[in-house]
């Protein structure tokens, strides 16, 4: 792609999450998210690849449905009351919707059948995009909305994505497919909070973020999409897979890893706001992520040899991005003992 308009298209990105991350007007916040809808779907489909394309027009159709829904909904709670303002949503039958809305755009369950789709056709940069910037500004929404919305709904819809994002991705050889789903079992989490205390929904997000960006940008790195790949990387390199390894342990919770503190204190929050039943059934689903993460970390820590002289080729990475790896790795997992006073600071 020309380097132009990679940055047009980069820049359109960014405007539009700010639009959307800063307006109180349902017209600007849709405006924003239309504007992220068509910045990122050149990006998706600029390999010209049949599945890249199929990609692409799956990610629009979903994505024009849910901002239609969206816009829908804030003039259905416009007629009743008299408001767009964002945080001024009231009406039932519009908390519905947005709902729903906002489950379409983040790909929580029961409209998550186009993100392991859309994940596996685009590439590894572009997956990193639509897992982590194109979700901030609906989770912003929700956010601004949380006091409106339905809890038991939202808790029905963060154990059923756990549920299946945890069980989905049991099978899966596709790197790009494990992480959608790896995905989805993460919306759980943040999802089932949201109504209690948003600003943990926040903090999850920032932090499953930084875990995704690197695990994404090392695998970026060594070219691995797919398990059998992964496999014969340790014996080239073997640093780059070590931190690997760990971003992976981080993003399955297992503690004393940076991924443990947001799982830590949403089950926390949730025994006090007397829904034990529910932190221990999500508790329990998250164990069935943690599998596939397992052996994810596993795949990095075998040492076979390559098939091929191609692998000779696609290990060679550039020094700039070993140390932002670096940096993101250290990040996503020794946050943990300072991380209680970053909570408290927001």
């Amino acid at each position: 792609m020309n380097p132009q308009a990679k940055l047009i298209f980069t820049i359109s990105l960014l405007l539009g999450t700010a639009i959307t991350i800063s307006s109180n007007h349902w017209i600007m916040a849709w405006a924003g998210l239309e504007i992220n809808t068509l910045a990122i779907l050149p990006l998706i489909s600029k390999s010209h690849h049949p599945r890249a394309i199929e990609a692409a027009t799956k990610y629009f159709l979903v994505q024009a449905t849910a901002s239609t829904l969206l816009l829908f909904s804030s003039m259905t709670n416009a007629w009743y009351t008299g408001q767009w303002d964002i945080t001024q949503l009231t009406h039932p039958i519009s908390c519905l919707i947005l709902t729903s809305a906002i489950a379409m755009k983040l790909g929580l369950v029961p409209f998550h059948f186009w993100f392991p789709e859309v994940l596996q056709g685009a590439p590894l940069t572009t997956g990193l995009l639509l897992a982590t910037v194109m979700k901030f500004p609906p989770i912003t929404l929700f956010f601004l909305t949380s006091h409106s919305l339905n809890p038991t709904l939202l808790t029905c819809m963060a154990i059923l994505s756990a549920a299946l994002g945890g069980w989905m991705g049991l099978n899966q050889t596709q790197i790009r497919k494990i992480l959608a789903f790896s995905s989805i079992a993460h919306l759980g989490w943040m999802t089932i909070i949201i109504s209690f205390d948003p600003k943990l929904t926040l903090l999850n997000f920032y932090i499953y973020s930084l875990m995704t960006a690197a695990t994404f940008l090392a695998l970026n790195s060594i070219k691995a999409l797919k398990l059998t790949t992964l496999m014969t990387t340790w014996t080239k390199t073997p640093s780059l897979n070590a931190m690997l390894f760990l971003t992976l342990l981080s993003l399955a919770g297992l503690p004393p890893l940076t991924g443990f503190l947001p799982k830590w204190l949403i089950i926390q929050e949730l025994t006090k706001q007397s829904m034990a039943p529910a932190a221990t059934v999500i508790s329990l689903l998250s164990l069935l992520g943690l599998f596939f993460y397992l052996r994810l970390a596993y795949c990095t820590t075998i040492t076979l040899p390559p098939h091929t002289t191609n692998h000779m080729k696609q290990w060679h990475t550039n020094k700039p991005t070993h140390i932002t790896i670096a940096i993101l790795t250290t990040l996503s997992t020794m946050l943990l003992p300072i991380s209680p006073l970053i909570y408290h600071l927001s």
